[in-house]
């Protein structure tokens, strides 16, 4: 076995470990609490007894039978969750021991595994500028390390960002209601902030993200890093854009510069999460390289009492 394998599969092995401790009984639960079942289906019918609904009658039983017989219903618990994992360029970023890329593939792990503790399927679609690659929902353990791996060490043709086309492509291969999780920094555009300015009624990614929450249960988690907001006073540093291929020279030791920096993605975010909430759409905001679990927890729980 090579070296590259023998690090790939270690790499899988300790997330596998680390997020199969943090789903436990309770974040299994929390996960239940907040996805419901797509309805009700249909497991006998029985004879009447006093107390039963009138509108629960079954009269084509009831006709044969010459009894009258009523429709018994179970919850339909099975769902599909669709993990929507960005693997731009800007995901490789990671100033602290861990990438955002990293991040997501532990998120990915602890919400695959909350589903499987539940019964569900769970599937995959890798995008950039394009959908690069979709693994259709199953089940299993073997299933799940698949998937990631595959977020992990999936080399993606593309560099940039098409959030709109990706969950496009989502809606059109789910046929049934579904989770859908979209894990992404949210980094897009010219300017390479999404949305810049100010988000827009007719903004593209926020149409794709308002259709998707209304044909399916759309959970987002936008993944960053601390300097992408705010910047050390190290001297002069030169930025590159990874997707764009942008190149900026600032200096940090510019107390104008790191204000500018600072106050231009915070107003960046403000604008994002505006926009999100105005068409009524969850957002978890968490920070490469530092615990999430208790966050996300209180997420669920939050999402459930709304």
């Amino acid at each position: 076995m090579s070296d590259n394998v023998t690090e790939m599969l270690r790499k899988v092995r300790k997330i596998e470990i680390a997020t199969r401790r943090q789903v436990s009984d309770a974040m299994a639960g929390a996960y239940r609490s907040v996805f419901k079942g797509q309805g009700m289906d249909f497991e006998e019918a029985r004879e009447y007894q006093p107390g039963d609904e009138i509108r629960s009658i079954d009269w084509n039983v009831t006709a044969r039978t010459g009894k009258a017989h009523v429709k018994k219903y179970r919850e339909e618990r099975e769902l599909t969750m669709m993990l929507a994992v960005d693997l731009s360029a800007s995901g490789a970023f990671g100033s602290r021991q861990q990438t955002k890329r990293e991040l997501e593939a532990e998120l990915a792990s602890v919400l695959a595994f909350s589903a499987a503790h539940n019964g569900d399927k769970v599937g995959l679609a890798l995008f950039t500028s394009e959908i690069e690659l979709i693994i259709p929902p199953r089940k299993g353990r073997r299933h799940i390390l698949r998937l990631i791996r595959e977020i992990l060490f999936f080399k993606p043709k593309n560099s940039g960002t098409d959030i709109a086309g990706a969950l496009d492509g989502i809606n059109r291969m789910l046929k049934r209601k579904a989770i859908v999780v979209l894990l992404s920094d949210f980094l897009q555009g010219p300017n390479g902030v999404l949305p810049n300015p100010a988000p827009r009624a007719n903004d593209p990614v926020l149409k794709a993200l308002d259709l998707t929450n209304r044909r399916h249960d759309l959970l987002c988690v936008n993944v960053f890093d601390e300097r992408e907001i705010e910047l050390p006073q190290i001297g002069n540093i030169v930025l590159e854009d990874s997707e764009t291929g942008e190149v900026v020279e600032l200096d940090t030791l510019s107390e104008q510069t790191l204000e500018t920096y600072k106050s231009e993605n915070k107003k960046r975010i403000k604008n994002f999460r505006t926009g999100l909430a105005r068409i009524g759409i969850d957002c978890l905001n968490l920070e490469a390289g530092k615990p999430y679990i208790v966050q996300l927890r209180k997420f669920f729980e939050g999402r459930r009492r709304a």
